[in-house]
Formats: structure tokens, C-alpha cells, sequence
């Protein structure tokens, strides 16, 4: 499982681009993926890197496609090859006994 956490918006559209991320949002939603939103990203579980590759390209591409001028793109990704990792078992590891 790859484990991303993704924020993807536009940088040239002003002070406020909430209505860009909801459709970011969306998009990431209609992937299909298991995701959680919070207060500056969203972290996606994706079988492989291709299919988190492709959720991303679209996201790009519906930005690109609002007109805006200049997208800025966090990506971190984390990939364990020797377990299974999902959002729910990072939380786990860190929480307090």
C-alpha cells in the first residue's frame, strides 16, 4: 500500500482558493481511493504508485483546466514494501498507550 499525503492548489489565483480544493477534493473522491481530509492535505492509501500517479495527473488537469496560472503540488509519500500500511495504522503507531 502507498500511503501519500497530497496538497494541490493554485498559487496565482489569490488569497482564497477553497473553491479550487474542493474540487481537488472531488476528484480525490471519485478515485475511489480511501482518503482523509484535514485542515492543510489530504492522505490517500493507493495500491500502487501508477494509481496514485493517474489521481493525481487529473487533479492537475481539472486545475489547469479552471484556467489558473501556476499549480503548487506537495506530495509525501510513504511506501513499506515489508507490511501492509494504511492510514489507520500510521495513527496507531503514534498514539499515546
Amino acid at each position: 500500500m502507498v500511503i501519500a499525503s497530497l496538497a494541490i492548489f493554485p498559487t496565482s489565483e489569490g488569497a482564497t482558493v477553497s473553491r479550487y480544493v474542493k474540487e481537488m477534493i472531488k476528484v480525490i473522491r471519485e478515485s475511489g481511493l480511501k482518503h482523509e481530509t484535514g485542515g492543510m492535505s489530504t492522505t490517500i492509501e493507493s495500491p500502487d504508485m501508477e494509481t496514485l500517479c493517474r489521481v493525481i495527473t487529473k487533479a492537475h488537469e481539472v486545475l489547469a483546466g479552471m484556467g489558473v496560472k501556476r499549480i503548487h503540488i506537495d506530495l509525501h509519500v510513504d511506501h513499506r514494501l515489508d507490511i501492509e500500511a494504511t492510514i489507520q495504522s500510521k495513527v496507531d503507531a503514534v498514539k499515546d498507550p
